[in-house]
């Protein structure tokens, strides 16, 4: 009786090819989805070095403000030292944090996963506290909207590093996991927000945009650019259940395909028009 009652109950009427389609639907579209964040991740993360760290390096940190004016002030050391470490431990965030997803590196090498892991959320409590300190000592230039979206992003991250290791600590693996999806759902953030603003741009010529931020698809995206991710790995996490029925789990696997989708086209315009070229002249010290 023990037996029967630790099974899941599987519904007499439900074709077994059904249930095998979306298993398999699931898996492929997840691999996909990871596949091309880790590809988009470690190009951004390569720009990121390319254009913040060239300019940190070279003693020309005014061209930081020709992405987004304001981040470096000359006499705010404070501020532009928060916003310095933000970026530099977010680009590490990129890339250890899709290392972390792959299940073979996690069960074959343990031991390198715990140390990436820490790594990994030393580097994501960093980079949150880099970003609270520059919005507390400073503020954003869009305002109190950008500073309130801004500041919860930055919240939200150190809760999520802050769980994803007491859930470790306390060996309760799954829920482990699940924080730890949330918490790559929020570190992309700033990555995704670039190719938010990027395809805007190019398909409504910047409406609802202004050069201070504070135009009405910029008060959107102070939002939009952490909350959808949440909710796709809130999707992952549900249909990853064992239980989850195959409607569920075609669903995510709808909602994974489309984010790929949309991935790989901003992946590919981003690297042609922005990334490449920066990274191109940095190798090349055009």
């Amino acid at each position: 009786m023990s037996n029967v009652l630790r099974k899941p109950i599987t519904p007499a009427t439900q074709p077994r090819s059904i249930a095998k389609l979306s298993a398999a639907a699931f898996r492929w579209s997840s691999l996909l989805l990871v596949a091309t964040v880790w590809c988009s991740a470690a190009l951004f993360g390569l720009y990121i070095l390319a254009f913040y760290a060239a300019a940190l390096y070279e003693g020309d940190m005014q061209r930081w403000n020709g992405v987004l004016p304001g981040l470096y002030v000359r006499d705010s050391v404070a501020s532009t030292s928060g916003i310095g470490l933000h970026f530099a431990t977010g680009g590490i965030i990129l890339v250890l944090g899709s290392i972390q997803l792959i299940d073979k590196v996690r069960e074959r090498f343990p031991a390198l996963h715990r140390w990436i892991g820490r790594v990994y959320i030393l580097s994501s409590l960093l980079a949150a506290i880099g970003g609270l300190v520059f919005i507390f000592l400073k503020g954003t230039i869009g305002g109190t909207v950008m500073n309130i979206g801004f500041g919860l992003y930055g919240v939200l991250m150190f809760v999520a590093a802050v769980e994803t290791l007491r859930h470790a600590l306390a060996r309760q693996m799954e829920k482990h996991r699940a924080w730890a999806l949330r918490l790559y759902a929020l570190a992309i953030g700033s990555w995704l927000y670039r190719m938010d603003y990027g395809f805007w741009l190019m398909l409504t010529d910047g409406l609802g945009h202004t050069r201070q931020f504070s135009g009405a698809f910029d008060m959107v995206m102070v939002f939009f650019f952490y909350l959808p991710n949440l909710l796709v790995a809130e999707a992952f996490i549900r249909a990853r259940r064992f239980t989850a029925s195959p409607i569920l789990r075609l669903s995510a696997s709808v909602v994974l395909l489309l984010a790929t989708v949309f991935l790989m086209v901003g992946t590919y315009y981003f690297t042609l028009y922005y990334w490449g070229p920066a990274i191109v002249n940095w190798v090349t010290g055009a």
